[in-house]
């Protein structure tokens, strides 16, 4: 080991990062010094704002706690490109306010990192591309933070909630485990009016609040969190696509498609277009009519669909003469 004060503090702060509990004797051994320079380079940690707890003793060590602010980091080569590349695909994670803060720390990141390491993480973004998040979808920072301390709290939660359809209801639930898939978030937990395990997307839940009362956590079942809302999720495939052409912008356009599956795939002066899915032609055309209501729409593809909505508007315009 280097006699450089410095180089070997820093060694063994990385050590220390595993946040396992080190005998003084071991770390000696693992830098090839005394355990007296030991104590002497966990002082200058110390001095650092590195929370390092000792046990004195025959058996004493050292471990590093969780502290009130956070300290220089020491991460390895694969660790360094790890951060970069997660930092980088961070910025389309679909949270609101993610995407400036993420790419504000990957900055520092890559500035750091030495050249043989800028260009592994150079080759994954060359290689690498994502679709980025509408900007409708987008998972409130603070909701998620709430929602994953009443889940680690075992807290019983409530918030209103949109289904995909637009009908408002208050739910008041025992949050189990939030999962993601794909750029959706969703919050798996026990809906106690319901007495039924129920998956919410985070993107159609607002004002989420703790009550304070805790609940014994239930077996989901087949164990699997992940796997269970991946079958809730999936069970009706929305396989079917369409292309719309939507005569308004954007910004005219939110309300009515905050709740449908949709990507933006052009937008010009007065226009949109955009593609949809859904589970058939049925429900396809069920959503060009909601979206009707707000602005004209015009459906460029599939042919099929086409014909289902110019049947639909046919049969809503012809009279029946009931009474």
């Amino acid at each position: 080991m280097s006699a450089d004060p410095t180089g070997r503090a820093l060694a063994l702060l990385s050590l220390l990062q595993t946040h396992r509990f080190w005998r003084s004797t071991e770390l000696a051994e693992r830098l090839d010094v005394t355990e007296r320079t030991v104590r002497r380079d966990i002082d200058r940690l110390r001095e650092l704002g590195y929370p390092v707890a000792a046990t004195s003793g025959r058996y004493g060590g050292y471990r590093l706690e969780a502290g009130a602010h956070l300290p220089p980091l020491v991460v390895d080569d694969d660790e360094a490109v790890a951060l970069a590349v997660g930092l980088r695909y961070a910025a389309v994670a679909a949270i609101d306010g993610m995407e400036e803060t993420a790419l504000r720390a990957f900055t520092k990141i890559e500035n750091l990192l030495p050249h043989r390491l800028r260009r592994r993480v150079a080759a994954l973004h060359s290689t690498v591309t994502s679709v980025p998040p509408t900007g409708w979808n987008l998972v409130d920072p603070e909701s998620l933070s709430l929602l994953a301390a009443a889940c680690r709290d075992h807290e019983i939660a409530r918030f209103d909630y949109r289904a995909g359809e637009g009908s408002a209801t208050r739910r008041q639930v025992e949050p189990h485990r939030l999962v993601t898939a794909g750029r959706r978030w969703y919050l798996l937990a026990w809906d106690r009016d319901r007495d039924d395990w129920r998956t919410f997307r985070l993107d159609r839940l607002t004002s989420p609040r703790a009550t304070g009362v805790r609940f014994t956590p239930r077996e989901v079942p087949g164990g699997d969190p992940a796997a269970y809302v991946a079958r809730a999720t999936g069970s009706v495939p929305r396989d079917r696509v369409a292309t719309l052409a939507l005569g308004a912008g954007p910004d005219d356009l939110r309300e009515v498609l905050r709740w449908v599956d949709h990507v933006v795939v052009e937008t010009t002066t007065g226009a949109t277009i955009v593609r949809i899915r859904g589970e058939d032609v049925g429900r396809l055309a069920m959503t060009v009519a909601r979206i009707a209501f707000t602005t004209p729409v015009e459906v460029v593809e599939p042919d099929d669909l086409r014909h289902a909505v110019e049947r639909l508007g046919s049969h809503l315009a012809r009279r029946t003469g009931v009474r």
